[in-house]
């Protein structure tokens, strides 16, 4: 694995992510690049921003602005959130590109070469007081498999099952509420994805082994269920217009260019350096490419079946996902994140009441890998003040302070290892290989678990040595092991950038040292790394680095974000 290419999904630029859009693609999308980078892997992290659509002519109609200044706002004001979080991407693009529409053109026009194309004529709602057609998801209703009453009109969001719009029961508008709604006809173009399935499914059995069940699952139900052709057009103004004779007047639907943004976004940042850069190296067949994509279980289905159908259609042979890794939901409080009932925290806030590494371990730490998590105050609180204040806060606190005051601002001298040392770094050892396997694996919450635990050893390990005792009678051993607890401080640095990159990067500068984000942990010896300091390298003490969540704190969000 000498090259790893990362992708977010791409979320719509009307309105700002929440938690729950924050773990379902971006942190863990991040994460995950900051430790390849910093094993030494060679990565491209594709973030952006998904333009095309109603959503975006009815937000820009609702805002009183031309669609394309309004997604220049938005645009910014993602770039913003992403960056408050400390999103490591290499390039945040838009699909509504130049880049993106070529390839989008390109990819269109072989899959109507090679005869995965095809024009029908369908039925679409149009909404008599909007006086437009409605896309997929500007309608609501019941959906007609599992009951659940919000469903839209591309898929329910409760049971994940793809619809159209006239499968809802009580259909209505969801930019005015009208249920005044007609069925017309117009032509259209679509993919066939019947004729590419055969191929599809040899594909999707090569992942089997690999993918998370939450991915594979989904993607082998859409299988079982068949698969039909996929229209890839819409009756709109807002996008890509088709270049086909017959169908000027149309656009592609969102869900066709908007996965081609990944490339379209992956060209935009090649096109920045041409002479140094090939947005080719990255999207073409290539045994040292390892693509792996981040998204919600909702994105899924577009991911593992009609995306990869899109590009074995062109025969080209584009880079196809190695690991598609899906998560749950987060829910808020028990329910669902809504800005509309002031309910929930959303990213733009979340950042002003406490510093990106506080929410980046916490969800991290609690992320719905496997099934739905569910953020609560009281939760955010306890971690915070477990695992972050009181474990690894409390420890380079403690250590640098009593080291100060007994010792004096210097690092102490290295001294003999005894059976207290030993049995620290064996420890150490088999969680630190835990986390190296875990983070590499994908499996977040675990890696997470062993990161704390590779905090609680050093509590443990100071508890047992008791240094602040030793020190009378015996300095130059209590020396020894404040040594081997400022070298530990510089470990847990290392091991926290990826999940905490501003954490780690406030405990080394208190060494005045720097982390080398691409190379840190390649080759990683933990009895190397713990015989860095041998002694008299000066250090500050510096501030606390985490603040404790009060009850009366947690009483105030509560009610300043609705519980």
């Amino acid at each position: 694995m000498e090259k790893v290419l990362v992708t977010s999904a791409l979320l719509y630029i009307n309105g700002l992510p929440h938690l729950g859009h924050m773990i379902g693609c971006l942190l863990p999308s991040d994460v995950y690049a900051r430790f390849m980078r910093l094993t030494g892997h060679n990565v491209l992290y594709i973030v952006g921003t998904d333009e095309h659509g109603t959503t975006s002519e009815v937000g820009a109609l609702k805002a009183g602005m031309d669609v394309q200044s309004y997604c220049d706002m938005f645009h910014q004001k993602h770039r913003e959130v992403y960056q408050n979080f400390n999103l490591s991407f290499d390039y945040f693009g838009r699909t509504s590109s130049e880049q993106n529409k070529e390839i989008t053109y390109r990819i269109f026009n072989d899959l109507d070469k090679n005869g995965f194309i095809e024009e029908r004529e369908i039925k679409q709602i149009y909404s008599v007081d909007d006086n437009m057609f409605l896309a997929d998801r500007y309608i609501t209703g019941t959906c007609p498999y599992c009951g659940y009453e919000k469903a839209r009109g591309d898929q329910c969001e409760n049971c994940t099952k793809v619809l159209e719009p006239t499968d809802l029961i009580n259909p209505k508008s969801a930019v005015s509420g009208s249920s005044n709604l007609e069925v017309r006809t117009s032509k259209h173009l679509f993919l066939n994805l019947p004729k590419i399935e055969p191929e599809l499914r040899q594909w999707l059995k090569s992942k089997e082994a690999f993918w998370p069940d939450i991915a594979y699952s989904i993607a082998l139900k859409w299988l079982k269920e068949g698969l039909k052709p996929r229209c890839i057009t819409r009756d709109l103004k807002w996008g890509f217009p088709v270049p086909k004779q017959g169908f000027e007047d149309k656009v592609f639907y969102v869900w066709f260019d908007a996965p081609i943004g990944y490339i379209g976004i992956t060209k935009q940042w090649a096109d920045e350096k041409p002479n140094e850069r090939d947005w080719k190296d990255w999207w073409f067949e290539d045994k040292d490419v390892y693509y792996v994509q981040f998204m919600g279980k909702d994105n899924v289905p577009y991911h593992s079946i009609t995306f990869p159908a899109t590009l074995l259609g062109t025969k080209e042979g584009f880079k196809q996902v190695d690991y598609l890794k899906g998560s749950s939901y987060l829910t808020y409080e028990g329910g669902k994140f809504s800005k509309s009932e002031n309910r929930g925290v959303f990213a733009t806030d979340a950042t002003k009441e406490f510093e990106a590494d506080y929410w980046r371990y916490f969800l991290m730490s609690n992320m719905p890998e496997s099934s739905d998590s569910c953020f609560t105050f009281d939760l955010f609180a306890s971690v915070v003040n477990k695992d972050l204040n009181g474990v690894l806060g409390n420890f380079v606190s403690r250590v640098l302070k009593m080291t100060a005051s007994k010792l004096g601002p210097t690092v102490p001298t290295t001294g003999e290892q005894t059976s207290f040392e030993q049995e620290l770094l064996s420890n150490l050892k088999t969680h630190i290989d835990l986390y190296f396997k875990y983070m590499t694996a994908l499996e977040f919450r675990k890696a997470l678990n062993e990161l704390r635990a590779v905090w609680v050893e050093g509590n443990n390990y100071i508890t047992v040595t008791e240094p602040w005792t030793v020190v009378k009678e015996n300095p130059q051993r209590a020396g020894a092991i404040l040594n081997t607890c400022i070298n530990l401080i510089r470990v847990f640095a290392l091991l926290t950038f990826p999940v905490m990159p501003h954490t780690s990067e406030k405990m080394l500068a208190l060494f005045n040292l720097n982390i080398n984000p691409n190379a840190d942990l390649k080759d990683f010896d933990l009895q190397k790394e713990m015989a860095y300091f041998k002694g008299s390298e000066p250090f500050e003490i510096g501030e606390a680095l985490f603040e404790r969540i009060s009850p009366e704190r947690i009483a105030e969000l509560k009610t300043k974000y609705g519980s």
